[in-house]
């Protein structure tokens, strides 16, 4: 057993590369917070999160002024207390982003130091459901994109062996539908076509989409309403044959828990980086594979690939590159599948100095026991 010595927090401002746009916003850049943890061992855990673009200093005072001054001297294996003791810690900012987000960066840090100490790949300490996982495309179905532009990437994605992809969602309705319809004829049946809609919609408008979208043969209705409104999304679910999906911007267990018990979703997309980290992701998707609801986790592709083949129940990953301009070696893709990696720890291939290169002046912060 070893105590934890040292953690070192930074934060790199990453420029997404492609633009996105969605029914609500635009990605102008992604912050990531990432946390380094040391044990008396010598042993190291990386760790971190993302925002997209507002509120990462917050997350950076709220780490600095609060959660890591807790984590010195604690038993770095004590993942579960911790999480929980860090948790109380901050009960008058939780449940919420920010708290959440920082959590995340911790709690991810803390596995990977306790599966490197152990020697093991994440997708193995955490369960080893599966070998690997299904991919699909969101990075080239953004709103402000062409039908042409949405054709030739779900095409393209086809061709590289991907399962589907997401289309944005959120124009005029017969644009919406005149776009699925364009991607539909171009890749066939037995190919995927999700829709997002980023909580655009209020109830009585996602009904009446979800209608005119059942004809197009959609795999699931994403984001259709403001997640806060889990009676609206049991009216939608019972009023269409469309899958319903939910989970990013939900930042608690419980608020999954709702959801399931009250059959106000079709899809869990749980985001490790959003659900506080490692310890309440997995308990969500154990949870949903209770209810018999597959996991479809959003965004984090580079981290999210080993927490889905640790667990039995997860049917997707969301392929949206994120991490390329700090690793080394990318997540492996075979036949248009994500592989987990067979590597000690969280499977990401940290490039230091890239990182050191790239972080935000001032977010830098080591805390000595």
């Amino acid at each position: 057993m070893s105590r934890i010595e040292r953690v070192e927090i930074l934060m790199v401002d990453l420029v997404p590369k492609v633009k996105r746009v969605d029914a609500i916003q635009s990605f102008v850049s992604q912050e990531t917070p990432i946390v380094r943890i040391t044990d008396s061992d010598g042993a190291i855990g990386t760790g971190y999160s993302y925002t997209i673009g507002t509120g990462g200093p917050s997350v950076m005072e709220l780490l600095k002024r609060t959660l890591v001054p807790a984590l010195i001297g604690r038993e770095a294996m004590e993942i579960e207390r911790i999480w929980r003791d860090l948790l109380f810690l901050t009960h008058a900012t939780t449940t919420g982003a920010i708290t959440s987000i920082a959590l995340a960066a911790i709690d991810t840090a803390l596995w990977d130091l306790k599966a490197r100490k152990l020697g093991l790949p994440l997708h193995l300490l955490a369960g080893g459901a599966q070998a690997s996982i299904p991919l699909y495309t969101t990075e080239g179905g953004w709103l402000h994109l062409s039908e042409s532009a949405l054709v030739e990437d779900a095409l393209r994605a086809k061709a590289d062996g991907f399962g589907g992809c997401k289309l944005k969602v959120g124009r005029p309705l017969h644009e919406d539908v005149r776009r699925i319809a364009a991607v539909r004829e171009a890749v066939g049946p037995g190919f995927e076509i999700f829709t997002d809609a980023n909580q655009r919609f209020n109830v009585d408008e996602a009904i009446r989409r979800a209608r005119a979208y059942e004809a197009l043969d959609i795999g699931w209705f994403e984001e259709p309403l403001t997640a806060e409104d889990i009676s609206g999304h049991t009216r939608l679910v019972s009023s269409t044959s469309i899958p319903i999906a939910v989970g990013e911007s939900l930042y608690s267990a419980m608020h999954f828990r709702e959801y399931l018990e009250r059959h106000a979703c079709s899809i869990v997309q749980v985001d490790v980086g959003r659900i506080g980290g490692v310890t309440p992701w997995l308990k969500v998707a154990h949870m949903a594979e209770s209810f018999n609801i597959a996991v479809c986790p959003h965004f984090l592709m580079e981290l999210h690939v080993g927490l889905c083949a640790a667990i039995p129940n997860a049917r997707w990953v969301e392929y949206i590159p994120q991490l390329d301009d700090l690793t080394g070696e990318k997540m492996k893709i075979i036949d248009g599948r994500a592989v987990p990696s067979s590597k000690p720890g969280l499977g990401i291939d940290w490039d230091f100095a890239a990182i050191a290169a790239q972080t935000v002046e001032g977010s830098h912060s080591i805390h000595l026991l």
